[in-house]
């Protein structure tokens, strides 16, 4: 075995300062890993931590297998998935410090936003270094707040908001922190992520951390656990049968006798051990977790480079299990709470199941019936357009009664001119009934100008619709184009609030083919089916800390155009009364009895009830 080389000491030893110097830095690291070097220089401080002091990993042990995976030459990328305070965060640091200690080269640190890369630069970064007298020799005083600059290297700490920070500057060790709080990218700008990565390319060792709370199955976190070569799970021995197991939220136990109130339930709150059904207390948790030890649960690769952690907050040795029992029981009814109990607590993602939607959900929705026909049952056809820059995506609807409805053809358009034909062709039911769209709402959110001649041209079938920037009381309201010079001035637009569309459409897709269901016609294509389920519903929480529920891409650039095109078919249907079609049918047959008795048929009241829910259908929504 090759020992590990001999540092020179020149306490004894007479030399020039510049000899000293250069010699100091042919020096090779030091033998040691990250967890090591923690130990050795690392100091917390007060007023960011809760245990102050010097560091000791047999605080929180389970940090020892992530930071010394950094140590593998074979690892290239490192994913934690955590719950919320377990010190991820704090795992990242000392890699940074064994960086600038041991092994300098360029460093990039990824923050969700500028302003919390500032905050974390002046109050994590810079006091750890100035804690750590082996950091603080190296470090500059005058560097920038965002640009730290030691001996041989420099740390460069962006957020994920400036594109231009992430694509400046080639890094060898890229750190990326909480990254499903990274804003979505836009159809304009590179993932934030994939941009940073980009920076590494040149660095054949290079190293990429990244951590966060998970939120959906499609945020980053979990995509980047779950894509990885290797996953591994902490295990720890039972205390009783020394069997090593996964600590899991549904193995705690707590009484159910009526009478209880939740406090008391949850101080009564123990660990039941899978494999020998002893309890396991919050007085064993600090011995086994010493005991512990990192497992692989999954494995790609003989030789995986990238390896992802994953742990919950059962883990930690801050959290008693009455803890995690008592916010369960508090967030268990509450939807937004229980969201962040999932991800926070558990670190799982968090999946709303009434409104979940997929590609095979679709694709389930199939009816007997081929493209371009129309069912028997249809009363009326309408049509949405998307409208992007170089095409244009539309889908064409058959209803009926109970909002049933089924997609007749969907497509995309090069022009406006093909618009017009397809909108204009007859499509026909089984018994050869010919129907045609009677409503088409066109987006006119780009290529404005153009959309509004066009609706202006075809103003007996299309009008053109444009999406609320915030939710609104009704599902659309009619409005009037104001544009000054414009000569669509006067024209009737529509503003739709698309999350209570996406809503109905997610609901219907729930329902089996049938009355009041959402299909499509025989042999729909794959990517129809992935576009009109490529939104999730998510909480996000806003600048005044209140939570609400709203309709996210599940993946960045997701194409959502057919989903768009559905809400605006759905949109128009609504105009057109769609709610009240089966009434419609009640009026009818009163009607035809009336007539049939010989009763002499009364002038129609303007403001009977049919009419009026014709008119002001709206109110249903």
């Amino acid at each position: 075995m090759r020992k590990s080389p001999q540092r020179i000491k020149f306490d004894k030893i007479k030399v020039k300062k510049y000899w000293y110097d250069a010699l100091q830095l042919l020096l090779p690291p030091e033998d040691m890993t990250v967890s090591e070097w923690a130990e050795k220089a690392r100091t917390l401080d007060s007023t960011t931590s809760a245990i102050p002091g010097l560091w000791g990993n047999s605080t929180t042990p389970y940090l020892v297998g992530i930071m010394d995976e950094f140590n593998n030459y074979m690892t290239e990328e490192i994913v934690f998935c955590k719950p919320t305070q377990v010190g991820g965060t704090e795992a990242m640091l000392n890699m940074i410090g064994y960086i600038i200690e041991q092994n300098p080269s360029p460093t990039m640190i990824v923050y969700p936003t500028d302003k919390i890369a500032q905050w974390t630069s002046r109050n994590r970064v810079q006091k750890m270094i100035k804690l750590a007298p082996s950091l603080d020799k190296r470090y500059d005083d005058n560097s920038e707040l965002l640009e730290l600059q030691f001996d041989g290297m420099f740390i460069s700490l962006v957020g994920s908001n400036s594109p231009a920070g992430l694509a400046s500057k080639p890094i060898k060790y890229l750190f990326l922190d909480e990254v499903d709080k990274y804003p979505g990218a836009s159809k304009k700008e590179a993932d934030p992520i994939e941009l940073a990565k980009e920076r590494t390319k040149t660095f054949p060792n290079r190293k990429i951390y990244m951590t966060s709370t998970p939120t959906t199955k499609s945020g980053h976190i979990w995509e980047a656990k779950e894509g990885a070569d290797c996953e591994k799970h902490f295990f720890v021995p039972c205390p009783h049968c020394k069997e090593y197991i996964e600590l899991k939220f549904s193995n705690i136990r707590f009484p159910k006798e009526a009478g209880m109130s939740h406090e008391e339930r949850a101080e009564l709150a123990n660990y039941v051990c899978q494999a020998c059904g002893c309890f396991i207390t919050d007085s064993d948790k600090n011995d086994i977790l010493k005991k512990g030890e990192w497992r692989t649960v999954r494995q790609k690769k003989d030789t995986p480079q990238s390896v992802a952690f994953w742990m919950n907050t059962l883990y930690s040795p801050f959290v008693r299990f009455s803890t995690i029992a008592r916010e369960f029981l508090k967030s268990k009814d509450d939807p937004e709470k229980f969201q962040n109990f999932v991800n926070s607590w558990l670190a799982e993602p968090w999946e709303d199941t009434h409104l979940k939607t997929d590609a095979d959900l679709v694709r389930e929705r199939q009816t007997e019936l081929d493209e371009f026909t129309v069912p028997s049952w249809a009363k009326l056809i309408t049509a949405g357009v998307d409208v992007q820059e170089t095409s244009l995506y539309y889908s064409i609807r058959a209803w009926g009664d109970f909002l049933t409805s089924q997609l007749i053809t969907r497509g995309q358009a090069l022009s406006f001119e093909e618009i017009d034909r397809v909108m204009n062709l007859e499509y026909k039911k089984e018994d050869g009934t010919a129907m045609i769209v009677q409503l088409c709402l066109v987006d006119s959110g780009d290529q404005t100008d153009d959309v509004y001649d066009f609706c202006m041209e075809h103003s007996d079938w299309a009008l053109p619709v444009k999406g609320s920037s915030h939710a609104q009381l009704s599902h659309y309201k009619l409005s009037k184009i104001n544009k000054e010079g414009s000569s669509a001035y006067g024209m009737t637009l529509v503003l739709v609030d698309g999350g209570k569309y996406k809503d109905m459409i997610a609901g219907r897709m729930q329902k089996s083919n049938g009355k009041g269901s959402w299909m499509v016609f025989n042999g729909i294509d794959d990517e129809y089916c992935e576009q009109v389920t490529a939104e999730e519903k998510v909480n996000v929480k806003g600048p005044g800390g209140e939570v609400k529920q709203v309709w996210r891409p599940k993946h960045s650039h997701a194409d959502n155009h057919y989903l768009d095109s559905e809400v605006y078919s759905m949109t128009a249907a609504d105009i057109l009364g769609v709610r009240s079609l089966h009434l419609r049918n009640q009026e009818e047959v009163g009607r035809e009895q009336k007539e049939e008795s010989g009763q002499t048929q009364q002038p129609e009241d303007k403001y009977n009830q049919s009419e009026w829910l014709t008119k002001h259908d709206d109110w249903l929504g």
